[in-house]
């Protein structure tokens, strides 16, 4: 994969449809073996319906999405009160083109565009060995391990990971 093949489009209320059929196809792919399809499905809800997605967006998260050949293949979500700690709330890429450099390049895109970062935390599922390597990878370490009740009887079993920015 060239970064050269890759575009990026800040996303806003007019790509919540683009955002909620990429999590949906990606979540029942990757979560299968991590998580029940009931939670699944409710987390798909929770955290993706139209309102939820346009809520979240009003309170600031930044959603950024990713094609390659124009054909959306992921999307990230970031915030921060500070302007220097910031918090990934989402980045996912469809698993058809994961280990192709696309979550690298997002990455990298997204920290070249803040002004002044110092650090980027983020939680992530304990079994989620794919993407706690893919953060191992790009500078992560664990901060802490955390269990968070999400409602409905469901729980993220998560490590808290943070990356010291430094930014060329």
């Amino acid at each position: 994969m060239n970064k050269s093949d890759l575009t990026y489009k800040k996303a806003g209320l007019s790509d919540v449809n683009t955002i909620y059929a990429l999590a949906e196809k990606i979540w029942r792919k990757h979560y299968r073996s991590i998580i029940s399809l009931e939670q699944i499905d409710y987390m798909l809800n929770k955290m993706y319906s139209a309102e939820s997605l346009s809520e979240q967006m009003q309170q600031g998260q930044q959603f950024t999405l990713v094609y390659s050949n124009n054909t959306p293949v992921g999307y990230i979500s970031i915030s921060t009160k500070d302007q220097r700690n910031y918090f990934l709330h989402k980045f996912y890429i469809e698993t058809t083109e994961q280990s192709r450099g696309i979550g690298t390049y997002l990455l990298e895109y997204i920290i070249n565009s803040l002004e002044t970062p110092e650090t980027i935390e983020l939680t992530v599922n304990r079994k989620n060995y794919t993407a706690i390597n893919f953060y191992f990878k790009n500078g992560f370490v664990i901060k802490e391990v955390a269990d968070f009740d999400i409602g409905n009887g469901y729980f993220m079993n998560d490590f808290v990971m943070i990356k010291k920015v430094k930014k060329s």
